[in-house]
């Protein structure tokens, strides 16, 4: 991934936040904020649940592809 990973809280869970920069934004995504598609050549976060009770390799698998502005208003 391209940039620091951060933590975040939202309604009570703890998610891992990773910004993903529009050079490196490779394939194509869709939101699930939104439900619309993160294009290739968008800057955008990957964010996962950090405090999953299933386990790290689960958290990390499901980790999704917001847009930036979705995710912010999530």
């Amino acid at each position: 991934m391209s940039s620091w990973k951060r933590t975040e809280v939202r309604r009570g869970r703890e998610y891992l936040v990773q910004p993903v920069s529009a050079a490196s934004a490779q394939k194509e995504y869709v939101c699930p904020g939104c439900g619309g598609t993160v294009l290739p050549g968008t800057a955008h976060v990957v964010v996962w649940r950090s405090d999953g009770v299933l386990g790290d390799a689960a958290d990390l698998a499901s980790r999704r592809h917001w847009h930036n502005h979705c995710w912010s208003i999530a």
